[in-house]
């Protein structure tokens, strides 16, 4: 093999590496209709599920066999935990993939949902659901605070293989979460990140 050949297999590639074997996600950005504005759902999360309970996020979940592509995922995600049918939804556009985790990717789809379609969450998976004006988010600037995370390798780790074995210095990293307030409700974490990029990317070609 020349190394033109090598070339030609590496100038194009595209992919983000670990993404092939990661888990999926897809969540929906829904916008409702509003006059002559929108507005821009978020979920509650029951206090019923093992996982994150309480929490505000959007509509979405994991990536099934039966999905045919990540919109797909998001679409029937959405009208499981919003008792809407798949068709009252319209994907418009997919925003950057969040890699929340090397094992996990998360990919947002933005859309709509029909103003006439009244919206039943599921109370197994949805505590509640409310909205937030596009115009006012729009002039948010999330709270930003930084949070620690510390290495922890697990301890069937095969630390003789490394130098310096178990007091090899792990690299901890620093992260930054924003934070939105709304009426009382926080919004935090991998939500207001994707929340944050939207509206960055809003108010990016507003002024274009």
């Amino acid at each position: 093999m020349d190394l033109k050949s090598i070339q030609r297999r590496i100038e194009n590639d595209g992919m983000i590496i670990g993404e092939d074997t990661a888990k999926k996600t897809s969540v929906f950005i829904p916008l409702i209709p509003d006059q002559d504005t929108w507005d821009l759902l978020l979920e509650v999360r029951s206090m019923n599920l093992k996982r994150q309970p309480g929490d505000v996020c959007f509509p979405g979940g994991r990536s099934e066999k039966i999905d045919s592509s990540l919109r797909g995922t998001a679409i029937r995600e959405t009208s499981e935990e919003l008792g809407v049918p798949e068709e009252a939804i319209t994907v418009i556009g997919r925003m950057a993939t969040c890699i929340a985790t090397p094992d996990l990717f998360i990919y947002p789809f933005v859309g709509v949902i029909d103003a006439d379609v009244p919206i039943r969450p599921n109370p197994d998976e949805v505590a509640e659901v409310f909205t937030i004006p596009l115009p006012w988010l729009m002039k948010q600037m999330p709270e930003k605070f930084p949070l620690s995370l510390s290495a922890d390798p697990d301890q069937d780790f095969p630390f003789e293989r490394i130098v310096s074995g178990k007091n090899y210095p792990f690299r901890s990293r620093k992260i930054i979460e924003p934070f939105y307030d709304y009426q009382g409700r926080t919004i935090w974490g991998l939500t207001a990140r994707i929340l944050e990029h939207f509206v960055s990317l809003i108010n990016h070609r507003m002024f274009e």
